[in-house]
């Protein structure tokens, strides 16, 4: 499969576009995907990552003199016109057709991705603003807003299916692993990082740092992480070196030191939903326009604490910095929600949409009889079952026969390489579907059993589209799918009680 990004950053745009891009590209590249950026505007130590990464890139002409349109808000973030840059973005993809082309760009609309469908089978937009129409296949915007099923409404195509809030947040890898590792932050604050972005042109990097060197708190200690263009490095680093604060410049850590961290102080924007799923509690700034929303609509849900900004922002920070610090219980509900909010497999999620879920899915057969009744039998699967006890052979045909000739009752079967990988079944009535799932004994592959699962829900949907709902039952101890359900959008809505009389 081909993906083009068209995507751009620079110190008035900033980094977070461009690293939520190359988070999808990395996770399209690792199955096989080639992927090509197309960016007018790029640092050339963001392009050395692509280099290193593997991607190819084609970087647009930055001198245009054609005369840019100013309808949009961030028209000028453009360099020229939507025109000029659909027909040099054209050109520059003109080598090949792409199954895909994902756009990430405030100034670029729906007059734009027209012109780009004759370069791309099918477009990804991701925005998150919502102020302009496009023209699309599948909308990305992986924030959180209070209105959020109503902020798109008339401004895409009937067909463009919407992938909304921080469930589908582009994370990197690793903050999904190290997400297996944290808790709810409790106890006293000890670690606070601190990270404003990859540019931060105002400095609240600087006004933070000295807000916390006023705390004057004893064995506090702070991490202070900048961009390689941050404009103020000198004044920062040398304010670092007073305080004895840890000092970084564009590390590849970031995610490890949210985990040590206890207390966060930071922008909205891409890193919000870094810091949740690591369930690091944040007191955060919306540092441009379309970040203020953001932060508050998050704040009002309890994902992190906000102020707005005022004119003395270094003492405004150290006066709500105090009540945090003392306040245990704030910082510890903040912690909860937020790792509740983000679960780190929004990447996964959303390359499926794309195409890259490689579980083919076909209805049971009788060949299937015997593999299906030791599978069903073997000890890790009883374990989670309703009926943990062993099924005789002459239960099992029954069932079987039972089961392929049944209308309302479908076994299914996710196949990788023609290879089985799970077992996914659907007992339908009145319009719900109730779900049943396993991974084949044996198989251990991260992020199989959300794949099993987003896969046979693509069939249903398009097999019996009377199913609006989908319910599952899970056993109280069986934490894994717990995780797997609330992961794919499933919500609790009813508990089971149960004894066991002999």
């Amino acid at each position: 499969m081909k993906v083009a990004i068209r995507v751009d950053a620079s110190s008035q745009i900033g980094t977070g576009h461009f690293m939520r891009c190359l988070t999808l590209a990395d996770a399209l590249k690792q199955r096989g995907a080639q992927v090509r950026f197309v960016s007018r505007f790029l640092p050339e130590h963001l392009l050395g990552m692509l280099v290193e990464k593997g991607h190819q890139s084609i970087r647009l002409n930055s001198s245009l003199s054609e005369v840019m349109q100013y309808d949009l808000v961030h028209a000028h973030w453009l360099g020229t016109s939507q025109h000029a840059d659909a027909q040099e973005s054209i050109q520059a993809l003109s080598d090949q057709i792409w199954d895909w082309l994902v756009v990430d760009h405030y100034a670029l609309d729906a007059r734009w991705e027209s012109a780009l469908h004759q370069s791309a089978k099918h477009l990804l937009v991701i925005d998150d603003i919502a102020d302009r129409r496009h023209d699309c296949d599948l909308l990305l915007d992986q924030n959180y807003y209070a209105d959020m099923g109503t902020r798109y409404v008339g401004k895409v195509p009937e067909h463009c299916q919407l992938l909304l809030g921080p469930r589908y947040a582009l994370l990197r890898d690793e903050f999904r692993q190290l997400r297996e590792q944290v808790k709810p932050r409790v106890g006293p604050v000890k670690n606070v990082l601190v990270f404003f972005g990859g540019v931060d042109a105002d400095n609240y990097t600087g006004r933070a740092v000295e807000a916390l060197s006023n705390l004057d708190i004893e064995g506090l200690n702070v991490d202070v992480v900048i961009g390689a263009q941050h404009p103020h490095r000198e004044q920062i680093e040398s304010a670092c070196a007073e305080n004895q604060f840890v000092f970084h410049v564009q590390t590849m850590r970031m995610a490890k030191l949210m985990t040590a961290a206890d207390l966060s102080i930071g922008a909205g924007g891409s890193a919000t939903w870094e810091r949740c799923c690591l369930g690091l509690p944040t007191f955060a700034i919306g540092t441009a326009e379309n970040q203020v929303k953001q932060v508050a609509d998050a704040a009002s849900e309890g994902l992190l604490y906000a102020i707005e900004t005022k004119d003395d922002l270094t003492q405004t920070i150290k006066r709500h910095l105090g009540t945090l610090l003392e306040n245990d219980y704030l910082r510890q509900a903040i912690s909860r929600k937020a790792l509740q909010a983000v679960d780190g497999r929004g990447v996964l999620r959303v390359i499926g949409y794309l195409g890259f879920n490689t579980i083919k899915i076909i209805r049971a057969a009788q060949d299937d009889l015997e593999k299906l009744y030791a599978w069903r039998n073997h000890p890790s699967i009883r374990a989670v079952s309703r009926n943990p006890e062993v099924i005789t052979w002459a239960d099992h045909q029954n069932w079987f026969s039972e089961m392929l000739v049944s209308t309302d009752r479908v076994l299914l079967i996710g196949q990788c390489d023609d290879e089985p990988m799970g077992v996914v079944r659907f007992d339908i009535q009145d319009g719900e579907a109730e779900v049943s799932i396993y991974v084949v004994p044996g198989i251990e592959k991260v992020g199989l059993g959300h794949d099993l699962l987003q896969a046979a829900e693509r069939w249903l949907v398009a097999s019996r589209p009377e199913v609006c709902t989908v319910r599952a039952h899970v056993l109280a101890d069986n934490e894994r799918s717990q995780r797997l359900f609330l992961g794919s959008g499933y919500q609790v809505d009813s508990t089971y009680f149960s004894k066991r009389l002999q």
